[in-house]
């Protein structure tokens, strides 16, 4: 569109006049300021109505052109620093979802974007659905909205940006002559630690069962000593609370093993 002048609209300061934005330039610089190359996203559809999708590609056309700071969209998550999860989880993606964690080099950040990535959305209480990104990875970033807006997207990207920064100066630990690793639950037998673990990722997978056999191990160090009356109780009220199902079924599994190791 061109006005009468011959200018487009906005340049002689008219009201459709297009201001630079101060913030611009801060954003830029607290993005590229610890990192002095492009940084590289993954997106993966977890399951979603492509909404966020479309938000997502809007931001990387020229009109919003986030990759004028330094954000790149790749199609492999071996080469991604930062991975987007869209949609609610579903339980048909959960093992994708975490492979491509797996893949993508540390550090890495993970973002949940949208409703449905965040929470599981409108479809959080469907059978086939773990609920948001973060029932399955740990998520650094949340980017709320239905969809998020290309502008709510650039921001949460600039968000993601200072925590790889963070992750990347971080300090690590090295292990001293001398020095040993302390086992988890010493208190209890190491093959009975195996076999609640073993048996708990057997039912719930390998992220969840580890979380689940450590809820299981916790209860069973701090009533231990009370006697095996005393931890069945402590077990049932922990279920009570939780109201649910399926982790009934893995505790009464669990429960099994603790009890043929008793005998």
């Amino acid at each position: 569109m061109v006005g009468k002048n011959g200018k487009h609209p906005g340049v002689d300061g008219s009201r459709y006049a297009i201001h630079p934005d101060p913030n611009v330039g801060q954003l830029k610089g607290a993005l590229l300021k610890d990192i002095a190359r492009s940084v590289y996203v993954y997106r993966v559809d977890c399951g979603g109505c492509n909404g966020c999708e479309i938000e997502i590609f809007a931001s990387i056309t020229p009109l919003f052109d986030v990759e004028r700071f330094g954000i790149k969209v790749v199609s492999s998550p071996r080469h991604a620093d930062v991975l987007v999860y869209t949609g609610a989880m579903t339980r048909s993606m959960r093992i994708p979802a975490l492979r491509a964690y797996h893949a993508a080099p540390e550090p890495k950040i993970c973002v949940a974007y949208g409703a449905c990535g965040s929470s599981g959305g409108i479809f959080h209480d469907l059978y086939c659905v773990w609920g948001g990104a973060d029932k399955v990875v740990p998520v650094d970033v949340y980017i709320p909205g239905c969809p998020p807006t290309p502008g709510a997207t650039i921001y949460g990207f600039a968000m993601a940006l200072g925590l790889l920064g963070q992750k990347m100066k971080a300090v690590h630990h090295v292990q001293q002559d001398g020095e040993h690793s302390q086992i988890r639950y010493p208190e209890l037998p190491s093959r009975l630690r195996v076999e609640i673990e073993r048996e708990s990722r057997r039912m719930a997978g390998y992220l969840h069962g580890k979380k689940i056999a450590n809820s299981f191990l916790d209860l069973l160090v701090a009533h231990q000593a009370d006697g095996a009356g005393k931890v069945e109780q402590e077990i049932q009220a922990y279920l009570s609370q939780q109201d649910d199902p399926r982790l009934t079924e893995i505790f009464t599994s669990l429960q099994q093993i603790y009890q043929a190791e008793r005998k």
